[in-house]
C-alpha cells in the first residue's frame, strides 16, 4: 500500500524517534508557513512516508480550531495519491484529536485492561459519538498478557458503551505485551523489521490483514 503516517500528537510527536529518522523540516515548519505539506514528508526505509510533527513546540498544541481545519484541508491535498492515511493522534478529547479523528473513515481506539484506560476509552468515544456523529469504532486491545484477554476486554467496554451510547464497537484484534517490542523501542528500529517472528510484530500482521476487511 502507498501509506503515509501522520504524527499527529501535537506539540510530543515521537514517529520520527522511534522509526530513527531525522526529518529536516515538521509540522512546525508547515503552521509558521515556512513549508509545504509536500516539503516536510519524509521516506522511511521501511517503504512509507511520514509527516513528522514536533516535539516541544506549545504553538502545535495550541492550534484553533481554524487552523485544525486548514491542516486537515492539506493532508487531503497530499494524501490524493495515498492508499492508505494513518494518523497517530495523542490521548484524551483534546480539539485536535477530535477534529482529526471526525475526519478519519475509521477510528481506531486503543486500549488497555486497566480502569483508567478503559474509562479514558469510553470518554473518547461518547464525545465523539455525542458531538461529532462518529457512530462507529474499532477496538484495539493493547499490553494483553493471556489469550482471550483483548476479547473479554472488548467485551467489557461493548457492555458499557451499549447501555448509554448508539455506537457500534468492532474487535480489531490484540497487541499482546512483548519484550520484543520493548526492545525495538530501544533499537528504534519498527518490531515488524527488526523482529518479524514476534508476539507483536504476528499481531501487527494479522490487525493488517484485518484492516483490509474494514467496510
Amino acid at each position: 500500500r502507498r501509506t503515509l503516517l501522520f504524527d499527529g500528537d501535537m506539540g510530543l510527536a515521537n514517529a520520527d524517534v522511534l522509526l530513527g529518522i531525522t526529518p529536516r523540516y515538521t509540522l512546525a515548519q508547515f503552521i509558521r508557513g515556512e513549508r509545504s505539506l509536500d516539503e516536510i514528508l519524509v521516506d522511511a526505509p521501511q517503504g512509507f512516508q511520514v509527516l513528522p510533527g514536533a516535539s516541544g513546540v506549545g504553538q502545535l498544541a495550541a492550534l484553533s480550531a481554524m487552523e485544525h481545519v486548514g491542516l486537515i484541508r492539506e493532508l487531503g491535498t497530499v494524501c490524493a495519491d495515498l492508499e492508505t492515511l494513518i494518523v497517530d493522534t495523542s490521548a484524551g478529547i483534546a480539539p485536535g484529536v477530535l477534529q482529526l479523528a471526525q475526519a478519519a473513515q475509521h477510528v481506531l481506539v486503543v486500549v488497555c485492561d486497566e480502569p483508567a484506560s478503559i474509562t479514558d476509552a469510553y470518554g473518547l468515544i461518547k464525545v465523539l459519538s455525542r458531538d461529532h456523529g462518529v457512530e462507529r469504532f474499532q477496538i484495539l486491545a493493547n499490553m494483553t498478557r493471556e489469550r482471550g484477554q483483548g476479547r473479554r476486554l472488548f467485551e467489557t467496554l461493548s457492555r458499557v458503551t451499549a447501555r448509554f451510547l448508539d455506537v457500534t464497537l468492532d474487535y480489531a484484534g490484540d497487541v499482546p505485551e512483548d519484550p520484543w517490542l520493548r526492545r525495538s523501542i530501544r533499537d528504534q528500529r519498527p518490531v515488524l523489521e527488526a523482529y518479524p517472528g514476534s508476539p507483536s510484530a504476528k499481531a501487527l500482521k494479522l490487525l493488517a490483514d484485518g484492516a483490509d476487511t474494514w467496510p
